[in-house]
């Protein structure tokens, strides 16, 4: 068998080796080398974002489309935070508290999330794969640069701020009234801005309807978008947000039953 440092050729850049020098252990080495031999990528290229739980890189595939893949981070501080999370969620009723397990438990479940946002055909990058403390998915970006967040485009015109409310509320309708699903932890950090177009990330603590936490979290994604475009400009209350989800949840409905 392949060592660790064998698999290492994988990464493509010198800096990207070092990070996983630092940061990966072997095991998540041999898991992305596992996901490479299935062909859901060929190579890891360069780091695209990072974070407490993980990190998000680039990676091409033998056909030259790019992929994202992220890695969690086994060892990381947080992981005690992962858990509200996943207890309550009867998806994973039955996953042990060690950090490894939680970890694992987390890539699947926002691989399951990001399918049920798919399949609800809300705005969200498309899973491909999943194993152990890794997660591969479509890549969001231009000309092979990774898309900014929300957040870092800044100020927006009164036409733009209009759209993207329209969109960040369409997005919460569909995966909770066609999916049951919160997506428990949006904001403009957590939004891309592709075009014209927003895509929704990082929904790994997304919770079903049925989770005890549920309504408390769905408040806090409403608060947090409204917050977000009233310092934009564009003044919406919680009040006005919720019902302009409820009507676009009814629309919803209204189409899948014709």
């Amino acid at each position: 068998m392949e060592s660790p440092e064998d698999f290492k050729k994988l990464f493509s850049e010198e800096k990207v080796k070092k990070i996983f020098d630092k940061v990966f252990d072997n095991q998540s080495i041999l898991t992305l080398h596992s996901l490479a031999k299935k062909g859901f990528f060929e190579t890891v290229e360069f780091v695209v974002s990072t974070g407490k739980e993980a990190h998000v890189f680039r990676a091409v595939d033998v056909s030259e489309n790019f992929r994202a893949v992220k890695i969690y981070k086994i060892e990381t501080s947080t992981f005690r935070n992962l858990a509200k999370y996943l207890e309550g969620d009867r998806r994973f009723k039955d996953v042990k508290h060690s950090k490894k397990d939680i970890v694992f438990a987390w890539a699947k479940k926002e691989f399951r999330n990001l399918s049920l946002c798919r399949e609800a055909k809300a705005s969200a990058p498309m899973p491909t794969a999943v194993k152990n403390n890794v997660l591969v998915m479509e890549f969001i970006g231009e000309n092979g640069i990774a898309c900014r967040t929300l957040k870092e485009h800044g100020e927006h015109d009164t036409k733009t701020l209009e759209d993207y409310y329209r969109q960040t509320v369409e997005f919460i309708a569909r995966i909770l009234y066609l999916k049951e699903l919160v997506h428990a932890d949006l904001s403009e950090y957590n939004i891309l801005v592709k075009g014209k177009k927003l895509v929704f990330i990082d929904i790994g603590q997304g919770v079903l309807t049925t989770h005890p936490s549920a309504e408390e979290f769905f408040k806090r994604d409403v608060k947090n978008i409204t917050e977000y475009f009233t310092r934009q400009g564009l003044e919406k209350s919680f009040e006005d947000a919720i019902k302009d989800i409820k009507e676009a949840g009814k629309m919803l409905k209204k189409r899948q039953n014709n």
